[in-house]
């Protein structure tokens, strides 16, 4: 791994990376403040970055409590504790925040379309009576409170699940006075509940959250004892699979076990409403070991990821983004032609979600019902639960075919799917590997080998290549941008087949030697291009540098970027998530300018560009499944590839590079300190432009 240097004037102190995911979060929160975004839009920001924000405290958060822990070990956990301090602090601040949104603008702007969720004191008579028959045949026969005595200890409460605690007064059936009672409330049951129509006035859409019909109903629970007090709460816990994989003779059975626990990681977070008594919260607190700094004490549901189930059952075309419809690829894959011979004769090039993720899919229908396809070879990170390209490989492999799956099993969040994707394959006869112990397969490739015959009748094996920025997942690709390239460019389809060969037989291979791989090559070759650009700099030849990634965080890689443009180089970051080096800093990084682009579509594009000279050799695009990671760099399988095709790469730049620095409606410029301003409030939009250039109305 590249050294990192100490910090000085020549190199500034790196910004901090928990603070630049919160910052990216806020960027998020603020498209839920956007007047020009339909409402039930806005809501869902609010959703995504509760979602961002439980992933934030499972994963990132929880990194850092065990960095703090590892540092204490050797007496040098102050900095530490320090910086988690002002983190913690931060989160606070932008969660108060985005109920601040949701209170004060969101739902209030929905109730003025006619949209409203009622509370228990908002219902009129009729509505409480259709709730209390809801309560009573749908959701009282799920629930099963517990009293706290020495025979009924604490239950164990899962992470990011929905309980209540309650206080009650007077006595047990045994005549005891055990006061408090925890009640789990099952995931099955719908968070958020339409009313009937014919229970609201005309135009009007109302809804009620589960937690306020349990809440109205919380003494029918008790044998009507007394509730003195109660608040719903929920604890994020750490969410990392620990398994000490060069332990395990079987990864996949490991992982398996490994689920059933996750659930019950240690304690981050505690979030109660903010009419929780002290006395409820500080038991809640000793019970998880949790200071009370990881108290969130919140003005509403714990939970607002739930309010999805209101955008999806609520009415109103207006009120969403108009439904879009990517294109097919007309020119370059006529349909009803064959995608193999198209491809054959030139690479083609797919920008999702602008272009539809189908010809990749009829690129692999194809090669399973083609009896002349021997071979298909495809990694998979993540595919998703129900997935036509994996059930199209186990059709391959049902035929007779060699398929060979490199199946990620650590793929967080995803393992469940993907160890069961595993064992549908295994049961086909596919050979399923796992990657490499200790390092993720992050790269998306496929690669397909087919018996051909050339002009002189001698038969030949062609290969035929997939390679993308994105997973392969198609409702992903209709979210986020990403390119995909398919290929039968010899060089590069060997390169590929190489990379499959290690993954399966763990053997040393030959060199790629046009794709880039982690842990291998990448690092070293994106820092030799910048050394390039910077020599170019100080030789006063053109030296520029663009590159499109979703998070910056590697030292090495910063610190060639900073002496880069203190020799002279022009350098523009577009970086959607987490960035930590500072831009701005006059004589420094002042040649470094760093905008994050948020729109409707999440950005998930990695473009690499470098040019050092006034030659067109002296230019290389690389497109790439790699963030600008140390992860990535040197713990992660991964892959880069150049577009070499002069059109190809031209295209990319005009697409995904030139736009994102011209937007003045979803970009963000990035400060020194780490903060970040809007660049404008109206102007040309980069997604905008490409959906009216690409995409079709729903």
């Amino acid at each position: 791994m590249t050294d990192v240097p100490e910090a000085s004037p020549e190199m500034p102190a790196l910004l901090n990376r928990e603070r630049a995911i919160l910052e990216f979060n806020r960027r998020v929160l603020a498209q839920a403040r956007r007047p020009d975004v339909p409402l039930l839009e806005r809501l869902r920001y609010v959703t995504i970055m509760s979602s961002n924000m439980d992933e934030f405290f499972e994963v990132r958060f929880a990194d850092a409590l065990e960095a703090m822990r590892r540092a204490g070990q050797d007496g040098a956990a102050q900095p530490h504790r320090d910086a988690l301090d002002e983190v913690t602090a931060e989160a606070h601040e932008l969660i108060a925040e985005q109920y601040r949104v949701f209170n004060d603008e969101v739902m209030p702007a929905l109730a003025g379309q006619g949209i409203v969720i009622l509370n228990h004191a908002e219902r009129n008579a009729a509505q409480r009576e259709w709730v209390a028959r809801f309560f009573e045949t749908q959701v009282q026969p799920l629930l099963m409170p517990v009293g706290l005595d020495p025979a009924h200890p604490f239950p164990l409460v899962a992470n990011k699940s929905l309980n209540f605690i309650v206080r009650l007064g007077g006595h047990d059936a045994f005549g005891r006075h055990n006061a408090i009672a925890i009640v789990k409330v099952p995931r099955a049951l719908p968070r958020i509940i339409r009313l009937p129509d014919a229970l609201m006035p005309r135009g009007t859409q109302g809804f009620v959250q589960l937690t306020s019909v349990i809440r109205a109903h919380l003494e029918e629970l008790f044998g009507g004892r007394p509730v003195e007090s109660f608040s719903q709460f929920r604890v994020t816990r750490d969410s990392d699979i620990d398994i000490d994989e060069l332990d395990v003779a079987n990864l996949r059975q490991a992982m398996r076990t490994g689920l059933t626990t996750r659930h019950f990681g240690q304690a981050i977070r505690l979030e109660v409403v903010a009419s929780c008594p002290e006395e409820l919260w500080r038991l809640l607190l000793e019970q998880f070991e949790l200071p009370e700094a990881a108290l969130y004490r919140v003005n509403g549901p714990v939970n607002l990821v739930r309010l999805n189930q209101l955008i999806d059952q609520a009415d109103g075309a207006a009120l969403r983004f108009a439904p879009l419809e990517p294109s097919w690829p007309e020119a370059a894959l006529p349909q009803g032609e064959s995608i193999l011979a198209r491809v054959a004769q030139r690479d083609v090039l797919l920008h999702h979600p602008f272009q539809s993720f189908e010809p990749v899919v009829a690129f692999l229908r194809e090669a399973v019902a083609d009896p002349a396809v021997l071979a298909i070879k495809q990694t998979i990170y993540r595919t998703g639960s129900e997935s036509v390209l994996m059930e199209l490989l186990i059709e391959a492999a049902r035929r007779g075919k060699e398929v060979t799956v490199v199946v990620e099993l650590k793929a967080r969040f995803d393992e469940e799917a993907n160890i069961n994707w595993a064992e549908r394959l295994e049961a086909v006869g596919a050979q399923v590997v796992y990657g490499i112990v200790g390092f993720k397969t992050h790269a998306k490739l496929l690669l397909i080998t087919r018996r051909e015959t050339t002009r002189r009748g001698l038969p030949v094996l062609r290969r035929y290549a997939h390679l993308s920025t994105g997973n392969y997942n198609p409702k992903t690709a209709r979210l986020y941008t990403d390119v995909g390239m398919l290929t039968a460019d010899p060089l590069l389809t060997a390169d590929a087949d190489a990379v499959f060969h290690q993954l399966a037989s763990l053997t040393k291979v030959r060199t790629p030697r046009h794709l880039l791989t982690a842990p291998f090559a990448l690092h070293r070759r994106l820092v030799s291009c910048i050394a390039l650009v910077a020599d170019a700099a100080r030789a006063g030849q053109p030296a520029r540098i663009v590159v499109k990634v979703n998070a910056l965080t590697d030292p090495g890689l910063i610190h060639a970027l900073i002496a880069a443009a203190r020799a002279g180089a022009e350098i523009d970051l577009i970086v959607r998530g987490a960035c930590m080096l500072p831009p701005g800093i006059a004589g420094v990084t002042d040649r470094i300018r760093v905008r994050s682009v948020v729109g409707r579509f999440l950005e998930h594009t990695r473009v690499l560009y470098f040019r050092w000279g006034r030659r067109d050799e002296d230019e290389v695009l690389y497109l790439s499944s790699a963030d600008w990671m140390g992860r990535n760099m040197f713990r992660r399988i991964e892959v880069a590839w150049p577009v070499r095709d002069a059109a190809l790469r031209q295209r990319v730049i005009d697409e995904c590079l030139v736009p994102y620095l011209h937007d003045r409606c979803d970009a963000w410029q990035q400060h020194s300190d780490g903060q970040y301003q809007r660049v404008a409030d109206t102007g040309p939009s980069a997604q905008g432009a490409l959906a009216r250039r690409f995409m079709t109305a729903g």
